[in-house]
């Protein structure tokens, strides 16, 4: 018995050393927002987007999920604060992309619970308005259902858009965003063309250091953003606490290229693979976020956040002070 519990022993500390052998490690203490869609699997449109918390919308009744799983009907260009123009259906609710989707040929990736917290919009009683420069057509889904698509792509609703003009799903996962008039992102992102699910290698990219007067060196991004951590993740081994809600607030900052790195030693400087299976920038290990209260570049209002969140020094270590004012 002594040998036994020994050898259990050994074995626990083999996988500790393992987990904590390198950056990428998958662990997570919570489920992902939208999960990872497992591989074969599918799920009908119109079917379980209101079974749990990551398909539910509102109080989850049958009217508010037969409204997500209609036909988009006449879309229309709305303006949505801090991203501009996007696409939204009959209804008003925000139409979405994903990433590791493709446009052409025309293919669908989100299934599973993928396709529970981003309801397909069914093809068929679709419409394009005045200003939607994007052609309308359809796809055929792994389950044999039609999906709408727009220049190729297709569409999505989000679980967690509960009104008519909510974007709550823009930027998630660093792989959503909403429909452009034209079929390409809204926000002012360059396009990936074609080859859904690789990183946008044209996008504005970058981690460089910018000098705030309170907090001194800070890691921000190509885009001027302070870059934060989170005191509930862990690099060591890596785990991943800010899922679900907390992702409406704090996006994942997207991985970067060694050599649009800035004023950082390129070491600290990497990649880890979220549960739902995207990827996330991390610095010295640790997953890295921006705030969606900063408004502008340089602003730090996520700094000291419920006493968890802090910016990152150019050295890779948390930043502990609070900004003045």
């Amino acid at each position: 018995m002594n040998k036994l519990r020994h050898a259990s022993l050994a074995g626990t500390a083999i996988t500790v050393m393992v987990l904590t052998a390198a950056c990428g490690g998958s662990g997570s203490s919570a489920k992902d927002d939208y999960g990872k869609a497992p591989a074969g699997s599918s799920s009908k449109i119109g079917e379980g987007y209101g079974a749990g918390p990551a398909g539910s919308y509102g109080s989850g009744g049958s009217s508010q999920t037969q409204a997500k799983n209609a036909p988009a009907k006449e879309m229309t260009v709305r303006e949505a604060p801090g991203i501009g123009s996007v696409v939204a259906d009959s209804a008003g609710m925000t139409l979405y992309r994903f990433d590791k989707d493709t446009a052409q040929p025309p293919a669908s990736m989100c299934d599973g619970d993928c396709a529970k917290a981003w309801p397909p919009v069914p093809a068929g009683d679709a419409t394009a308005a005045s200003g939607i420069g994007a052609a309308v057509g359809e796809v055929q889904r792994t389950d044999g259902t039609k999906q709408l698509t727009l220049a190729g792509w297709p569409v999505y609703r989000y679980a967690k858009d509960t009104a008519p003009g909510d974007t709550k799903g823009q930027g998630v996962g660093g792989t959503w965003s909403a429909f452009a008039p034209d079929g390409k992102k809204a926000g002012g992102g360059k396009q990936d063309g074609s080859q859904g699910g690789k990183p946008d290698a044209q996008a504005p990219a970058g981690v460089s250091v910018a000098d705030n007067p309170a907090l001194g060196k800070i890691v921000v991004d190509g885009k001027g953003r302070t870059l934060y951590r989170f005191n509930k993740d862990s690099a060591w081994p890596m785990k991943f606490a800010c899922t679900g809600t907390c992702l409406d607030t704090w996006k994942p900052a997207e991985p970067v290229e060694k050599s649009a790195v800035r004023g950082v030693p390129d070491k600290l400087i990497g990649t880890v693979t979220r549960p739902d299976g995207t990827k996330q920038l991390a610095v010295d290990c640790w997953p890295v976020y921006w705030f969606t209260g900063d408004k502008k570049p340089g602003d730090t209002a996520g700094q000291g956040k419920q006493g968890l969140w802090f910016a990152v020094n150019d050295q890779g270590k948390k930043v502990t002070s609070a900004p003045q004012g």
